[in-house]
């Protein structure tokens, strides 16, 4: 993975340091060059005649648009200075997006990277949106972390966990992660038995195979779901083997200007213990 982006979130909370720190770090470990995507967002004023004489609805707006431009150049004073200690090629670009169309924004310039990095700082943030627009709206595959909790290593890969079911969406998410299955110190290809019929034992091998056409070494491993939803049961594998990465396709469609999104996608989002390499 050689073309990396990074999203820089600037409202209505900025992207913290340490995301930033972790990303750079995860862009010297593979190699990458880095380019940071700051998005200023614009709020756009209705034409509102009692709003503007109440609360003066245009100043606010522009109030909160120069916090979010200084937050941009902030993070991006940060990305250059991470830049330079751990040596990483890249830049940054300071772009303007409305502020419900944040996501469309980072998926086009996604489109043409290997991998985009996505900081959350609160599953209610507005990183969820970004993620998932991006996830679904570029074809290229996101990487989802979150500092103090899911943190991404700088120092290379100790487990990654593959899920697979099978599935062309897991065949994406495999393909996409398979430039840093490597760097990994062990890969563990996991089969959750009981929860989707298509998801049958003994799929795992072939994965083992084909990771070993390519130089990885990889073992295959099968949980029954019992009354797990799959969810908690990829959460309760990562934690049990001390993974540093989990790679798993991501399902859902889009319904407007919502995601409606699978089981398994919807909770490891809502409230990730580790990152998560995600493809649709």
């Amino acid at each position: 993975m050689k073309d990396l982006l990074l999203h820089i979130y600037s409202y209505p909370d900025p992207t913290p340091p340490e995301a930033i720190d972790q990303a750079v770090r995860f862009a010297a470990a593979v190699g990458g060059h880095l380019t940071a995507l700051a998005v200023q967002v614009n709020l756009q004023a209705s034409s509102n005649y009692l709003a503007s004489r109440l609360i003066n609805l245009t100043a606010v707006c522009a109030e909160q648009e120069a916090k979010s431009l200084a937050a941009c150049k902030s993070a991006v004073a940060v990305f250059e200075e991470k830049l330079a200690t751990y040596k990483v090629t890249g830049g940054s670009l300071l772009t303007q997006a409305d502020l419900y169309a944040v996501g469309s924004h980072v998926a086009l310039h996604a489109q043409t990277r290997d991998l985009c990095l996505v900081p959350m700082v609160d599953g209610r943030d507005g990183q969820r949106a970004v993620t998932e627009a991006v996830v679904f709206g570029s074809g290229r595959p996101v990487l989802l972390f979150r500092p103090g909790k899911a943190e991404l290593l700088g120092g290379g890969l100790s487990t990654v966990v593959v899920a697979w079911d099978g599935s062309p969406t897991a065949a994406r998410a495999l393909a996409a992660a398979l430039p840093l299955l490597p760097k990994a110190k062990q890969v563990r290809v996991l089969t959750v038995l009981n929860e989707k019929a298509e998801a049958r034992a003994g799929l795992g091998a072939e994965v083992v195979r084909h990771l070993g056409v390519h130089g990885v070494e990889a073992v295959a491993d099968e949980v029954d779901a019992g009354n797990r939803k799959v969810g908690q049961v990829l959460s309760d594998y990562v934690a049990e083997h001390g993974s540093d990465l989990l790679v798993m396709g991501a399902y859902g469609r889009s319904r407007i200007q919502e995601f409606i999104l699978g089981g398994a996608t919807e909770s490891l989002l809502a409230n990730p213990r580790m990152p998560l390499l995600l493809a649709h």
